[in-house]
């Protein structure tokens, strides 16, 4: 294919890693003669042609910043066929030849609608869920777990002197991927995720007086936002056990800051190949992570795959967490 003007755009939530994108799209486009153009707030910059000339020195330091140089939003109104002609038209307006879209799974359906509609694009998963359904991994991902991580380790100090169970909500509305991993990586009691019906007797209190009967004092017990159940699992531990006990909820802390070198890593390789995949003429791509190697598929495919929970994983981290 042989095209002059690449487009690049962040969608939905923001994730660490999305900027090492931008910088990897921009350069490798703008190195092999490509026009790189930056599209502010998602979809709504193509409605609003709120688009703007990049070069190589416009991503110059931004690979080790958390969130998205170009903003990111929500758009209803793409969703409307009145929208989507908008953006389309105004991709014929500016002589886009291909967008390169940065996102979740609302974003990939937003591509879509750009693919069906004459617009060449390649999608980059960034979410820090890791709940894209054909990709093993996304953009942000990493880098949200380290941050919970990090500040659930400053948060077993205190609940070690004092032999306190304490209780942390982190992101997660449909899918437990950061609370396992995390759970993991800290050594939670209990970890309690929207893909598994927990046992409240079984899978939090049988669990602290066990850990309990074998010398532990102190106890982390993880879960995500999407039960919305945190404040009640408090009470109902303080009122059958009688420990004393706090709730931490997260919340938007695990978006920010710094992304790790997994994610700049990641986000960079798949960057590159976006800009190789439209230069060798193809389309419609989303770029994912399978069997540890960064490959596209299609992405009309990729919308009709389904996220496999890892429950022997899961398994694993209440396995050796006591």
């Amino acid at each position: 294919m042989n095209f002059k003007t690449v487009a690049i755009l962040t969608s939905g939530g923001d994730a660490p890693g999305m900027n090492a994108a931008i910088r990897a799209v921009v350069r490798s486009a703008a190195s092999k003669g490509i026009r790189p153009l930056g599209v502010r707030r998602g979809f709504n910059g193509l409605i609003y042609r709120d688009v703007f000339e990049m070069n190589i020195r416009s991503v110059s330091d931004i690979i080790e910043r958390g969130g998205t140089i170009l903003y990111t939003a929500r758009s209803p109104e793409f969703l409307t066929d009145k929208g989507l002609k908008k953006a389309v038209d105004n991709c014929a307006r500016m002589n886009i030849d291909a967008i390169v879209v940065i996102g979740g799974d609302g974003s990939m359906r937003g591509a879509e609608r750009l693919c069906k509609s004459g617009i060449n694009c390649i999608c980059l998963p960034g979410t820090i869920d890791n709940d894209i359904a054909c990709s093993e991994y996304s953009i942000g991902f990493d880098t949200a777990v380290n941050n919970a991580m990090l500040m659930i380790d400053k948060i077993r100090d205190t609940a070690q002197s004092h032999d306190r169970c304490n209780i942390i909500e982190v992101m997660g509305r449909r899918c437990g991927n950061i609370a396992v991993h995390t759970g993991m990586a800290v050594g939670a009691t209990a970890i309690l995720i929207p893909e598994y019906k927990f046992n409240f007797q079984k899978d939090i209190i049988d669990r602290i007086n066990f850990t309990q009967s074998i010398g532990k004092r102190h106890f982390i017990i993880i879960i995500a936002e999407g039960l919305r159940q945190t404040q009640k699992i408090n009470e109902e531990i303080v009122r059958k056990i009688g420990i004393e006990s706090r709730v931490t909820i997260l919340g938007h802390v695990q978006r920010g800051g710094s992304p790790s070198a997994k994610d700049r890593i990641a986000a960079s390789e798949m960057g590159c190949l976006a800009v190789e995949l439209l230069m060798s003429g193809e389309n419609g791509k989303v770029i994912v992570v399978k069997n540890n190697r960064i490959i596209p598929i299609d992405i009309y495919a990729a919308l009709k795959s389904k996220k496999l929970f890892d429950f022997n994983f899961y398994e694993k981290a209440l396995e050796i967490s006591v």
